[in-house]
């Protein structure tokens, strides 16, 4: 009766604590699903690290700065070790910055009253071009009114780069208009034919190349996230071009570019992330980061923040597994893996993969594209700052925080409610066997034995007094080993042989050894065993049944204590920490008293006021129970720490 209100009460009061912690469950049946999960695989920026960019390096083919300081260096200056370099003597730097300012749809507001922080509207990568520009002293209304951007051409996954057209006011390199292109080093140097050498542009050699490419992986190397900035001036007699602006596209334009420089931003891991990454280490969680950053900056930080540790570890890019064979696919994701460079549909392959394997995933992800895997996935978990509209529709969860550290508590909680659930059958299985004794000490004895326990009584245990202390469980708070276990099995049953067993042997003999030793004790009183067992119909039989009532009631007090924790001790989390098993107790015990002294309900319920003496008995059985089993938990941790050793 009592196992539909208590899913349902356990499922949405988690529901409530997650939305609390910044996870927004949408469906009951995701909380369930989130304790089995084994593998997540999740973004890297913005999940894993902050998503607040900041250009430390510029790259250029002559000099090499550092940008320095708390965001802010003297304005119209970048420092370069100890050398002051102004951008108004440095025709590349001006070029680099202006070009990547350019190539942006971020925007910048400025600080307003209460607050003193710059905000951004779009993407953090894009915002810090404009940051390092304006650091530089480039002043971006006035570069916008000079340069009128008159056409874009959209980042895509595919091509990795993003190109935007303006207007020019006097003639650049023979150009009426100019392209900007920035995006991935490797595929923005592939399309450039020439390099921008300190104040002219020559033709771009393998030596560049090199020079370039080595500029990048010692960047990414250190963790740093990199972007290429190129040009490409448009001259009215190039005939590579078409006659109408309308007919630009990525083919006609992205072509023989030329190279200007390399900048590259930190993007530092949250603060939280590592202690969650290590916890779901300790949970058996395998955690697979799939990102559409270069390799090398992936595994930096994928070190840095613990998700692989061994020197075997693999990183995989886009290009690599679309040539990867299943099976190969799979051998990977048996070890330490990384992805790299991955298109959309690549991580919905990866997913795949994995539930073939027989895992259970959490998939992350904030774009359009991503809403595939996030459907596929068996929790799929959508960004709620970053993410799109069609993210959040396809997927499970909403991170309100898009923070990786809210996955683990949500995982977490998962856990609990599930234990939380078996806790709350292993409590009521432990009333059902007294109840079942006293109907098996009446067949038995052949009816020498009046029934202990009458129908009514028992349907008093079942509805009545048992229920609210049940529900309580389902509130119970994690306990500390929840995470230090591995996932459970999606095909492991909720009633085991552990919760049969100790709801129904250990919990349940007990409760009947008090209950009959309560009844037993009524008839002592009342001259047994010089006289008969009271029969039927009698007030001493009503006394019995009730101290047999009443001896089930007070061991569900000891016992709903006792469920509140599998192996830790109660008084570690508070032994009335729980505030709805303390109002279930005292509703139950107003029940009982209810039946015991209203006259109306002794004649329903076959009950009978009770003495003094029979009250201390009762009294002490809950005390007696609860320490039973403190001794039990004591000695299976014990036990525990004696096997770990």
């Amino acid at each position: 009766e009592g196992l539909l209100p208590a899913v349902t009460l356990s499922l949405a009061l988690a529901v409530q604590k997650m939305a609390k912690e910044n996870a927004l469950v949408k469906k009951l049946s995701a909380v369930e699903t989130l304790g089995c999960t084994n593998v997540i695989c999740s973004d890297k920026t913005g999940t894993l690290t902050q998503n607040e960019m900041t250009v430390n390096h510029l790259w250029m083919m002559r000099s090499e700065l550092k940008v320095t300081g708390e965001g802010y260096v003297p304005k119209g200056e970048i420092l370069d070790g100890d050398i002051v370099v102004s951008v108004k003597n440095s025709y590349d730097l001006e070029l680099l910055l202006c070009g990547g300012a350019l190539c942006t749809n971020a925007k910048l507001i400025a600080p307003s009253e209460g607050n003193d922080r710059y905000t951004v509207l779009g993407d953090p990568t894009e915002a810090c071009l404009s940051v390092v520009a304006q650091k530089g002293g480039v002043k971006l209304d006035e570069m916008a009114r000079h340069y009128p951007r008159i056409m874009e051409l959209p980042f895509d996954s595919r091509r990795k780069r993003m190109t935007t057209i303006h207007q020019l006011k006097d003639s650049f390199e023979g150009g009426h208009r100019i392209a900007f292109v920035k995006g991935s080093p490797k595929e923005v140097m592939e399309l450039c034919e020439r390099c921008f050498d300190g104040s002219r542009s020559r033709a771009m050699n393998d030596a560049d190349r090199e020079r370039i490419m080595e500029a990048n992986d010692r960047y990414a190397r250190e963790g740093l996230r990199v972007l290429a900035v190129a040009y490409r001036p448009l001259r009215k007699e190039d005939d590579t071009l078409p006659d109408s602006i309308r007919e630009y596209n990525n083919e006609n334009i992205e072509r023989s570019l030329t190279f200007i420089g390399l900048v590259a931003m930190q993007d530092p891991p949250r603060s939280e992330v590592k202690d969650a990454v290590e916890l779901c280490h300790h949970a058996g969680i395998k955690i697979i980061m799939i990102t559409g950053d270069y390799g090398l900056t992936a595994e930096s930080i994928a070190r840095k923040i613990g998700i692989i540790k061994s020197k075997d570890a693999q990183v995989i890019s886009g290009s690599e597994l679309a040539e990867m064979e299943d099976a190969q696919l799979k051998k990977a994701l048996e070890g330490e893996v990384v992805f790299a460079r991955m298109a959309p549909e690549q991580k919905y392959r990866i997913v795949c993969t994995l539930q073939e394997m027989g895992n259970i995933v959490a998939v992350t992800g904030d774009g359009v594209n991503d809403s595939p895997a996030l459907k596929k996935a068996d929790i799929g978990i959508a960004m709620g700052i970053t993410g799109t509209d069609v993210a959040k529709e396809a997927a499970d969860m909403i991170l309100s925080d898009d923070n990786f550290a809210t996955i683990v508590r949500a995982i977490e909680e998962g856990r609990t409610v599930y234990n939380n659930i078996r806790k709350f059958l292993r409590y009521i299985f432990d009333s059902n066997t007294p109840e079942a004794a006293a109907s098996v000490v009446y067949l038995l004895s052949g009816g020498f034995i009046p029934l202990p326990l009458t129908i009514m009584q028992i349907l008093t245990i079942d509805i009545g007094t048992d229920m609210v202390p049940a529900l309580g469980l389902g509130a119970e708070a994690s306990e500390a080993s929840v995470m230090y276990q591995p996932p459970r099995s999606s095909s492991e049953r909720l009633l085991n042989r552990n919760v049969m067993f100790v709801g129904f042997i250990w919990y349940g003999l007990i409760g009947t050894l008090f209950a009959l030793g309560g009844y037993f004790l009524a008839n002592y009183l009342h001259g047994w065993p010089v006289l008969e067992l009271a029969g039927e119909g009698s007030r001493v039989y009503a006394e019995a049944t009730t101290m047999m009532l009443a001896g089930v009631v007070f061991s569900q007090i000891g016992m709903v204590l006792n469920n509140r924790t599998d192996v830790e001790s109660v008084f570690k989390r508070g032994l009335f920490s729980n505030r709805y098993i303390n109002i279930g107790i005292v509703v139950e015990v107003i029940l009982l008293l209810a039946l015991i002294y209203i006259p109306f309900f002794n004649g329903i319920f076959n009950t009978a006021p009770i003495s003094l003496i029979e009250w201390l008995y009762l009294i002490c059985i809950p005390f007696i129970v609860f320490g039973i089993e403190e001794l039990r938990k004591a000695f299976l941790r014990k036990k525990r720490k004696e096997q770990s050793k």
